[in-house]
């Protein structure tokens, strides 16, 4: 078993600790208090005793990972609303002309349904809803199929339209959903959208994070801009 350096070990303790990393963002967790709680779990990584200034010292180098979004994102993401889309499958295909002429036929004669694309220099990715699977695979050859995922869900963040010009708020919603340890299994942006695709089991958790992500926004900013 390969033994962890404490600085790492630190940091997995922590990204496993939601309430952790809320005194951390939030700025009321005392450092040395964390240090001393976290320990034994930091020592059993490690392999060894490891005194608490050492604790001390990695924790306050990750806090600034935990930190709270600025003033403009924080608005941008009070300002978000977040929708379920659930039975949604994706699609990985290999990027050719055939393909890449299939998926705008799809777009063409699928305008109903949900369907989002993503584009890569080697693949081009499906987000679907489940019931168009069959008929979105059926054009594509067998081999040109390099992955397919069912029994997923989109959340879709819908924010204002500043969001296309101002950095950090995706990665906003992203920590929120990886702090819960949920596999992000893709995600979109499209024009004021962020879309996030989990496994169905996930979804709770995940629509929880985003949800608390957004009231807190919107408690700071209520306090900060009282009646």
């Amino acid at each position: 078993m390969v033994k962890l350096t404490i600085s790492r070990a630190v940091k997995e303790v922590v990204d496993g600790d939601i309430s952790i990393q809320d005194s951390l963002q939030r700025g009321y967790g005392n450092v040395s208090a964390i240090a001393r709680l976290i320990a034994p779990k930091v020592e059993a990584a490690v392999g060894h005793e490891v005194n608490t200034e050492s604790l001390i010292t990695s924790i306050k180098r990750i806090r600034g990972d935990y930190k709270q979004p600025s003033a403009q994102v924080s608005r941008i993401i009070a300002e978000s609303v977040v929708n379920v889309r659930t039975d949604i499958a994706k699609v990985s295909v290999e990027k050719t002309k055939r393909a890449l002429e299939t998926v705008r036929r799809l777009l063409a004669t699928h305008q109903e349904g949900f369907l989002q694309v993503s584009e890569s220099i080697s693949a081009i990715t499906l987000i679907i809803d489940q019931r168009l699977l069959e008929n979105v695979i059926a054009p594509f050859r067998e081999e040109d199929i390099l992955e397919k995922e069912t029994n997923l869900a989109a959340i879709i963040m819908h924010s204002p339209k500043e969001i296309i010009k101002t950095p950090g708020c995706a990665v906003a919603f992203y920590n929120q959903v990886s702090r819960r340890h949920v596999n992000i299994e893709d995600t979109v942006s499209c024009y004021t959208d962020t879309i996030i695709a989990v496994r169905m089991a996930d979804i709770s958790q995940a629509f929880t994070a985003l949800t608390d992500l957004i009231s807190d926004a919107r408690k700071r900013r209520s306090a900060s801009n009282p009646r």
